[in-house]
């Protein structure tokens, strides 16, 4: 919140501003969708939306509709601002900092409308202008809720629809038309206990002059007021009297006979809702089959083996359905640099094109598939309601390692990307769970260390099956993933109990019904989250990959005489200059230098060069390790893939310098390191400073540089190699 007064006059030239607002898991997003023809995401838990989104639309209506600013405002159960979704809400409703909106559609589900209704009330009692949209009313068994009696008892138009099958969407927008012409209606007033009045009248002046509001809207704030600001909000920029004011009225003394004006507050509300109820009639489908999957997803045994059996198949499929489009891929590469090569020759510029261009990208591109089918699997688990139950199965654990259990909603998202994953811990009210949440999210192993797993795993592991029924690749996979899980989780628990100290809250989560996916909305997450992948291959790692291409060529060893000058240098001789070449780069004089630190950890410099380059960003690894041993090759239709490479390359004893066990201390370094630095950026601006970015930083680096050290030196005295 800000202390400056809420705008109130606009342009005339600008396009109206309908905002849609509601609770967590009513439909808003799909709506917003259907509305504004816009792909924002759609899922079945809160916090999806962290951030509004706009989008121009336009309004069916009597003179052939009209052009509207369309705004998807988090959702959120109350204008009581205590989590930053909730503040988010406020502020679009008020207008801080902007113009308010023209129109609200407060978005009501039909199947659960009295826990709807508590947040249309505020609204209505800000005296913003809004209509009533009744979505879900198909998932309704028997009468509908009726829309006339919600219009008498609120004095707005109610308009029935279902934003999944597009039902009613076109009476919702003349509904929508036909407000932003008419003048909006009066404030809903509800009556409250003689101190809460007394409560109010002697703060109204107060809010009138600080936020230059009058009439209901100054009255609705005051309310606010007294039920958001405490001692332990979170709120910023509150006027320091507002503060001392609220702070005396809700102190025993200022409150008339010990009540609770907070609670008095909430109570005379629902007491109002209550007085309605049986003429607000509408029942939840009832729906016996997933009551018994229930009982089984959310058991606290059979919940977590059909939770690791759902990952188990998930990263199983990875491998098994990808892996004829990466050949497709990988041909394709191979065919593309080679064409290259013919038509530019040699030649420093042809080995910019060759080695950095097409080489670098083509080696992250190449893993594209396993990137959608990974998004592609997110969706249908978001989109079927499985996710909340999954976080419901997971507070257990958390809440025993002082983490909150809405945390699982951002960590469980970090598996595809920590950046939004960390935008998402502002569904929490707390700062401290927020903090917490950023600070492991990253342990999480994301899209972006996928295709280094599946690089080392391809190249370093035989496709063989455990027992003759599991496949080993496949569980290795799921390995990686749960260590990563494990590690997160004990973070939290180590972190909570030092550096960030703090009681424990209860999850407050609802669960959606179980539901087929929309297989619209998950074919456009899964396309959404596979463009931005690819947008960075074409940004961030082609410029991170051809900086990498210089440090390997430069400065150049110039190359030996032979001896007699008439005859060639033989295939050994080359090979030796090659090497020694590299080692002569400026990126290779960087790896000789990390050398000793990643030595115990079973690592060589050209490992070494690698994750200097995947500090940029992960994925930067397996391009970074193409460069590594493409340079001075032709690329052509017989040269080895990097697998194959990884597997061919010897030390000078003749011993292969990638073995499972090196392998694997990899993977455990890759997991653990803080090698983003999107994810660095992405908690600077969420914290406001350097301080817990450099901490993020330092433990995660510190912490993967042990753990690797421990696997690799305890394999070694276990025997292996």
């Amino acid at each position: 919140m800000t202390a400056s007064a809420p705008a109130v006059a606009r342009p005339r030239a600008r396009a109206p501003r309908v905002a849609l607002v509601g609770n967590p898991n009513v439909g808003k997003s799909l709506l917003f969708n259907r509305l504004s023809g816009r792909n924002a995401r759609v899922g079945n838990y809160p916090g999806v939306t962290v951030e509004r989104r706009q989008a121009p639309a336009r309004l069916q209506g009597a003179r052939g509709g009209r052009s509207i600013e369309l705004i998807d405002v988090p959702g959120a159960y109350s204008l009581s601002a205590r989590s930053a979704e909730e503040q988010v809400a406020i502020r679009s409703l008020l207008g801080w900092g902007e113009d308010p909106p023209d129109l609200a559609i407060v978005v009501v589900d039909a199947s659960q409308l009295l826990r709807n209704l508590y947040l249309l009330l505020q609204v209505r009692e800000l005296g913003t202008p809004c209509i009533v949209a009744l979505n879900m009313v198909d998932e309704v068994d028997g009468p509908a809720p009726d829309t006339d009696a919600l219009q008498r008892i609120f004095g707005v138009r109610c308009v029935a629809v279902s934003a999944r099958t597009r039902a009613g969407l076109g009476d919702l927008q003349r509904a929508a038309d036909s407000a932003l012409s008419a003048a909006p209606p009066a404030a809903q007033r509800v009556t409250y206990p003689a101190p809460v009045e007394a409560a109010v009248a002697e703060l109204l002046p107060l809010v009138s002059a600080l936020w230059q509001v009058s009439g209901p809207r100054a009255r609705a704030l005051t309310l606010w007021s007294l039920t958001s600001i405490d001692d332990d909000d979170e709120l910023a920029d509150i006027p320091p009297e507002l503060r001392d004011a609220v702070s005396a009225a809700l102190a025993p003394a200022g409150a008339a006979a010990g009540v609770d004006l907070d609670e008095a507050i909430i109570a005379a509300r629902y007491a109002f809702l209550d007085q309605q109820a049986t003429r607000l009639s509408g029942r939840r489908q009832h729906r016996p089959w997933t009551a018994r999957l229930d009982r089984a997803l959310l058991h606290p045994v059979w919940g977590f083996a059909v939770f690791l059996l759902l990952m188990t198949t998930v990263f199983q499929a990875l491998f098994s359905g990808a892996d004829p489009l990466i050949g497709v891929i990988e041909g394709a590469a191979d065919a593309l640099a080679g064409l290259a090569r013919d038509l530019l020759g040699q030649g420093l510029g042809a080995d910019l094109v060759v080695e950095g261009l097409v080489g670098g990208v083509g080696n992250v591109v190449v893993f594209l598939p396993q990137i959608m089918l990974l998004f592609l699997f997110i969706g249908v688990l978001e989109d079927s309601g499985y996710m909340a139950r999954a976080a419901y199965l997971m507070d257990r654990v958390m809440r025993s390692l002082g983490l909150h259990g809405r945390a699982f909603v951002p960590m469980l998202s970090g598996y595809a990307c920590a950046v939004p994953a960390i935008l998402a811990t502002r569904t929490m009210e707390r700062q401290r769970d927020r903090l917490l949440t950023m600070l492991v999210v990253p342990l999480m192993s994301c899209s972006a260390r996928l295709p280094v797993y599946t690089l080392i795993i391809a190249a370093l592991f035989p496709p063989d099956r455990l027992l003759g029924v599991v496949p080993t690749q496949g569980l290795l996979m799921v390995g990686m993933y749960l260590f990563s899980t494990l590690v997160a989780l004990t973070a939290a628990g180590v972190l909570s109990r030092t550096v960030l100290k703090g009681p424990r809250v209860p999850l407050i989560l609802e669960l959606p019904p179980l539901r087929a996916p929309a297989v619209g909305s998950v074919l456009r997450l899964m396309w959404s989250r596979s463009r931005v992948f690819l947008t960075d291959a074409g940004t961030v790692i082609l410029v991170c990959t051809v900086a990498l291409w210089a440090l390997l060529k430069f400065p150049a060893l110039p190359p030996p005489e032979p001896t007699p000058p008439a005859i060639e240098l033989s295939e050994a001789q080359q090979v030796a200059w090659q090497a020694a070449a590299l080692e002569h780069s400026a990126a290779g004089r960087m790896g000789k230098a990390l050398e000793p630190a990643i030595r115990p950890l079973g690592f060589d410099w050209k490992i070494g060069v690698g994750l200097i380059g995947a500090f940029a960003a992960r994925e930067v690894f397996v391009s970074t390790m193409g460069l590594v041993y493409g340079v001075g090759d032709d690329v052509d239709e017989e040269s080895l893939s990097l697998r194959d490479e990884l597997r061919q390359e010897r030390r000078a004893d003749g011993e292969p310098v990638y073995t499972p066990l090196v392998g694997l201390s990899l993977m455990v370094f890759i997991a653990l390191a803080a090698q983003c630095m999107s994810t660095l950026a992405a908690v600077k601006r969420e914290t406001g400073g350097y301080r817990w970015p450099v901490f993020l930083f330092v433990y995660m680096t510190g912490l993967a540089w042990v753990a690797s050290l421990l696997v690799y030196q305890c394999g070694r005295l276990l025997g292996f190699s």
